[in-house]
């Protein structure tokens, strides 16, 4: 299928699942995930109607957005991996959302670094909303403090949470259990608006327990290699 076709495959899924939850079908955004898919990929997705694109690796990422320059102004870049601290620099100055903060170190080096002639670096912090071993982000108990600290941060705009549960049966609980974090720190008085939760395989079950962006890569490029 024609990454166009997958495109509108993706979009008509998401509005049916809004609406099936009650919401309007506009309510979620789409992040195409492009790690691992050429710059070429993403200007086909472009060219059928995709603004935001999602990358994993920093150099790959600066790759594409200096091989797509041309449309720059156009296209939101989204790191949605784990990001170290001596590659903040690069990352401050040429991506628009930073998805996966866990530390309040990655945060004050993105706010130092953060050139002022742009707009405020948008940031989620990624919750380890499954504690498995083998995945980053935050522990729910550690949230809230963690938050108020990046909100308060100059040249950050602290946006709302990102997670990757754990496939199965207990995915949906999961989801929930982060639409009540995001709700919980809402009524503290942080303007939140972001919850970047599901992907091609849960998208449904996310945008039921109130997801706001979801992060779908395979189900429009195809299976990567």
């Amino acid at each position: 299928m024609a990454i166009s076709d997958s495109l509108h495959v993706t979009k008509s899924r998401i509005a049916a699942a809004c609406v099936a939850a009650g919401r309007p079908a506009d309510a979620v955004h789409l992040l195409v995930v492009s790690k691992t898919f050429p710059a070429a990929a993403v200007r086909e997705a472009f060219a059928a109607g995709a603004r935001a694109f999602g990358e994993n690796y920093v150099q790959e990422g600066l790759a594409k957005i200096d091989e797509l320059a041309d449309l720059r102004e156009q296209i939101e870049w989204h790191l949605i991996g784990p990001l170290q601290s001596n590659k903040t620099r690069p990352v401050a100055e040429q991506f628009d959302w930073v998805h996966a903060v866990d530390r309040l170190k990655i945060a004050e080096r993105l706010s130092e670094q953060r050139p002022a002639g742009l707009p405020p670096l948008n940031i989620c912090l990624q919750v380890n909303i499954s504690a498995e071993a083998s995945k980053s982000g935050l522990l729910p108990g550690d949230v809230r403090a963690l938050a108020h600290q990046v909100a308060a941060l100059p040249r950050l705009t602290l946006r709302g949470l990102m997670a990757v549960p754990e496939p199965g049966p207990g995915a949906l609980a999961q989801h929930q259990a982060m639409a009540a974090l995001f709700d919980a720190l809402k009524a503290e008085g942080l303007a939140l608006d972001t919850l970047s939760l599901g992907m091609s395989a849960d998208l449904e079950d996310a945008i039921r327990a109130g997801s706001t962006m979801v992060r779908v890569g395979s189900a429009i490029f195809g299976s990567r290699g």
